[in-house]
């Protein structure tokens, strides 16, 4: 009786040991995977992606979603690093918020990858990924160039801005893109910014939110625009302000019709709807497949203890550090060829859409 009971003793000591080796294992290969938000479409699309090609390359994931609140995503990423992530991918809600917990994951030697927005000043960011999102405003300003044929006809053509969130890096580069295209024209009087509402500071939309941008977009329509005054273009740095925009436009009567120019960005399903339906211009697509294989090339590289693969290193300074970056190429989609761009590449199915 008392053989058995040891070999029963033994035989459990051997199975707990093999499922602490196991999770050792697969701790061994944990990755933090932070998101700001599931409130936007764009966001829950890059998190899915991330996870299941991770998971596809053999890693566990953290996945989480911060809500939009900086304090949770604090409290997220300390958990990350307590919980034995190897490598964290941040998306972070406002870029100067991370430098205190980012610290600790330095002193534990924990590669951080920013995602797509620039995590500021620190130097516990070993790599950034992104779009050019320089390139994403200027696609955004050569579209309102060509459509309004700026260079071509005489105006004068009236325009108001839409930018993003003062805490985004991001959004100044959006904005910077668009406006080293644009201003030539504003300056010639080709283009008139009737509300006066042009400089980053008071053209940004706090939080991105739909809301915000519906809410200045009626002011700036009942102060400017309600004598019938015509406007010709609105320039927005991304779709959740081209909704809101488009809202308070429809709202005070606008149609398909007389819609002015509207630019977006990320094809959400939402916009692209707007787009086949004449409400919304076009959308810059960040095609955020492509996003996640590339982290998921670095995230191996710094797992295999390389260096992960850049093609930028002189753009991103985060007021600490150039933070060494990959940077995506964007297109933009409209009308005309949203078949290719989102359908053919199975982006999106026909039905999603309808």
């Amino acid at each position: 009786m008392k053989k058995k009971f040891m070999s029963v003793l033994l035989a459990g000591a051997m199975l707990f040991s093999l499922a602490a080796g196991c999770a050792k294992k697969a701790d061994s290969k944990k990755i933090g995977v932070a998101m700001p938000t599931k409130d936007l479409q764009r966001w829950n699309q890059d998190g899915d992606n991330m996870k299941k090609k991770l998971e596809a390359a053999g890693f566990t994931v953290d996945l989480q979603y911060a809500s939009n609140d900086i304090p949770t995503q604090q409290n997220q990423i300390e958990n990350m690093i307590n919980g034995g992530c190897k490598v964290l991918v941040i998306a972070s809600i406002d870029g100067d918020s991370l430098g205190t917990v980012l610290a600790t994951a330095k002193e534990k030697n924990i590669p951080v990858i920013a995602y797509d927005r620039l995590i500021m000043n620190t130097d516990a960011v070993a790599y950034y990924a992104t779009f050019d999102n320089y390139k994403v405003g200027t696609i955004q300003g050569e579209y309102i160039r060509d459509q309004l044929k700026l260079d071509s006809t005489d105006g004068p053509y009236n325009i108001e801005v839409f930018t993003g969130d003062p805490g985004d890096n991001n959004a100044r580069f959006f904005y910077n893109g668009a406006v080293d295209v644009l201003k030539p024209y504003i300056e010639a009087g080709k283009l008139h910014v009737v509300s006066g509402k042009y400089d980053f500071e008071t053209a940004a939309t706090a939080s991105w939110s739909t809301e915000n941008a519906q809410t200045r977009m009626e002011a700036i329509i009942s102060g400017n625009y309600s004598d019938g005054t015509k406007l010709d273009a609105v320039l927005c740095s991304n779709d959740s302000t081209a909704l809101g925009v488009t809202n308070a436009l429809e709202a005070a009567g606008w149609t398909a019709e007389n819609m002015p120019i509207i630019t977006g960005q990320d094809c959400d399903i939402a916009n692209v709807k707007n787009m086949l339906a004449g409400k919304q211009s076009m959308s810059v697509f960040k095609d955020t497949r492509t996003l996640a294989d590339q982290v998921v090339e670095m995230v191996k590289a710094l797992m295999e203890g390389k260096t992960a693969p850049t093609n930028d290193n002189k753009t991103y300074d985060n007021g600490v550090k150039v933070v060494p970056s990959y940077l995506c190429t964007p297109v933009f989609a409209d009308a005309n060829n949203y078949k290719d761009i989102l359908i053919t590449s199975g982006y999106y199915k026909e039905s999603d859409l309808a």
